[in-house]
């Protein structure tokens, strides 16, 4: 008899009720010790660009160019939210506002030369970090870990876009 995810999430809640009270008690902790340390990257550079900033670069250096509405749909946040996030990014020099090349009255946003070094910084902090935490780890642990949390941040973000929630950043690519 085929199950639906209703059913399976019944039969897994009554038979692994520890295991799954153990769960959501690891991703607090998890979701409150990354926003302690804001899992920022070690050195001077730890703590040096917030979440929602490194998420907006990051974006754009992977998909390019942009308007204001395409980024927000892409991270999965609201507009308004973007505009807010990316104005202390505009004004610091990290991304740059340009005109739409067919249309003069849209605003296209993109990583600027200064933008990509500081992305290009923080990222090589944060791989550091990501490598001084699982130092003893295997290749396929580390592996395993992140094919898990990964399937874990797209089943959270599509439970967001369905269920209307408050929207969360997309897995960054």
């Amino acid at each position: 008899m085929p199950t639906t995810p209703e059913m399976s999430m019944d039969m897994t809640t009554v038979g692994d009720t520890g295991l799954l009270d153990t769960l959501q008690h690891e991703v607090a902790l998890f979701a409150r010790r990354a926003e302690q340390t804001r899992l920022g990257g070690v050195g001077q550079v730890r703590n040096s660009m917030d979440r929602a900033a490194y998420l907006l670069l990051n974006r754009l250096d992977k998909e390019g160019p942009m308007g204001v509405k395409a980024l927000a749909a892409s991270m999965g946040i609201d507009s308004s939210t973007v505009t807010r996030q990316v104005a202390p990014l505009v004004d610091t020099g990290l991304v740059k506002r340009t005109s739409h090349p067919e249309d003069g009255r849209a605003v296209v946003l993109q990583l600027s030369p200064r933008g990509q070094s500081r992305l290009d910084e923080v990222r090589s902090s944060r791989r550091q970090l990501m490598a001084e935490l699982t130092h003893d780890w295997a290749p396929e642990e580390r592996e395993a870990f992140c094919s898990l949390l990964t399937r874990f941040n797209s089943a959270l973000s599509s439970r967001m876009a369905t269920t209307g929630g408050a929207a969360g950043e997309q897995p960054a690519s």
